[in-house]
This record gives C-alpha cells, sequence and structure tokens, in this order.
C-alpha cells in the first residue's frame, strides 16, 4: 500500500473526519486531504504524531518499504512486537523484548544467545545449530556490531586476545586471571566515578559497544572488579551490587 492509502484506511477504521484528523496532529483538513491524494506527504515530526495516535509504526505509514529486524537479536518485526519508548513512540530498531520502555535487555552477547539456544532449538535446529548461526549473525546487527575496521572474526578474536594479554599484564592485587572479554553496551557499563579532586566523570559513550567482564575479587568479600576497553583503552574499576560504589583502579591509554 502507498501512504495516502495507509492514511486513508487508518482514518476511516478510527472514525474520524479529515478535519478531526487535521486537529489532532496540528495540520490544516486541506494538508490531510492531500496526503490522501498522494500529493505530499507527512512530514517527520508529523509522522510521529500520527504513528502515536494510530499506534502503527512510521515503516507502516509509509507503505512498509523496509523489512524491519531487530538489531539485537535478528527477529523480523511488525507492529505488533516492535519495541516502544517511554513515551509510546515506536522504536522500529528493536524487538519489544530486547527493548522496552528506553531499558535495553541484553548487555551480553552470550546471554542472548544462551536465550536463543534454549528456546529456540527444536528437532530440526539443535541448541548447537542455533549457537553457531547466533554468533555469525549478531556482530552484523547495529547493537552488537562494533570495530568493522579489523575485518574478518579471526582478526577481532586476535583483538580480544591481546586485550586480554594487555588486562593480565596489568597484575592488579586481587583481580583474578582475565580468560574471557564480553561485547557489553556501554549505557549498561558507564559508571560514575568521584575523582580525588569531587569531580565526578564518566569514562564511556551510553550507546557504544565495548569488550569487557565481571571478576570476582581473590580476596572475597562483597567487591567485584569490573574491565572494559576498546582500541582506545584499558579501565579496570571495582564495585559493588549492582554497579554501586565504584572505585576507578586504573583508566590506561593503549
Amino acid at each position: 500500500m502507498k501512504t495516502k492509502d495507509v492514511i486513508l484506511e487508518l482514518r476511516n477504521k478510527a472514525g474520524l473526519s479529515q478535519d478531526e484528523l487535521a486537529e489532532k496532529v496540528y495540520v490544516t483538513r486541506q494538508a490531510v486531504s492531500r496526503w490522501e491524494n498522494g500529493e505530499t506527504t507527512p512530514n517527520t515530526e508529523t509522522l510521529k504524531l500520527l504513528s502515536k495516535l494510530f499506534d502503527v509504526s512510521i515503516n507502516t505509514l509509509l507503505g512498509s518499504p523496509r523489512q524491519l529486524i531487530c538489531q539485537c537479536c535478528g527477529m523480523p518485526l511488525d507492529d505488533s512486537i516492535i519495541s516502544k519508548e517511554t513515551d509510546g513512540i515506536f522504536n522500529e530498531e528493536y524487538c519489544k523484548w530486547c527493548y522496552a520502555d528506553g531499558e535495553y535487555a541484553y548487555d551480553d552477547m552470550d546471554d542472548l544467545i544462551d536465550f536463543c539456544a534454549e528456546h529456540m532449538a527444536n528437532d530440526d535446529f539443535s541448541p548447537e545449530q542455533v549457537r553457531s548461526y547466533m554468533r555469525d549473525m549478531l556482530p552484523k546487527l547495529n547493537y552488537w556490531k562494533k570495530y568493522t575496521d579489523l575485518g574478518r572474526d579471526e582478526k577481532f578474536n586476535e583483538f580480544k586476545s591481546q586485550l586480554i594479554d594487555e588486562f593480565n599484564a596489568l597484575h592488579i592485587e586481587g583481580m583474578p586471571k582475565v580468560e574471557n572479554l564480553n561485547a557489553l553496551v556501554g549505557g549498561f557499563v558507564n559508571l560514575e566515578y568521584t575523582l580525588p579532586n569531587g569531580n565526578i566523570v564518566k569514562f564511556l559513550d551510553d550507546g557504544a559497544t565495548y569488550l569487557g567482564n565481571q571478576l570476582e575479587c581473590e580476596f572475597g568479600g562483597d567487591r567485584c572488579f569490573g574491565i572494559i576497553a576498546n582500541m582506545d583503552f584499558l579501565l579496570v574499576c571495582t564495585y559493588e551490587e549492582n554497579g554501586s560504589n565504584p572505585e576507578l583502579v586504573i583508566y590506561k591509554k593503549r
């Protein structure tokens, strides 16, 4: 369907006149008429208002020109499972299970793969096949995509091994040997640190993806080590449950 037909159908389904629809999205009746005649299409801000009013995605309003897939798990999307922001606006990047009300469900790729291996496996698709498929597919999605200039997977794995060696070379007292790094989204691990001068700082980008892990302190107690890295730096910190009371141990440029 074309945009003009979609708007006409949605307006009629909602029982609205052109005047009533115009009032709800702050345009003139003539503007609505031009949309439905195919003379013009709504601008971006008006499309957002129409999307919220009719509870359909902007992609649907435009006649579904794109095949949407969740950029976290790869699931094909339709309006019934597209995620929404806290204000009710559709977020066409994700399904409602990976992102809802402004919060992401996964910050560790391995957790998502474990979930999919458990729930997607069947007689024709073993858990091992699910894992293999997901490990190949997920890094290509926007939510997990990173370090695209590193090239093939083997180079990326070499880079991870190099970071692991660099963390272990720090010889931080009480921190166990690093053996694995996971893909972590910045918004989940971007803690606030209080500097000696009293300033409070964050070192990460909420929207970026990093490599890191959580490690239990060898001395026991309630604090854990958190390690984060990318191509530019290594960061080591300690914190208590749920990232509370974080303390920066080292921030080192690579």
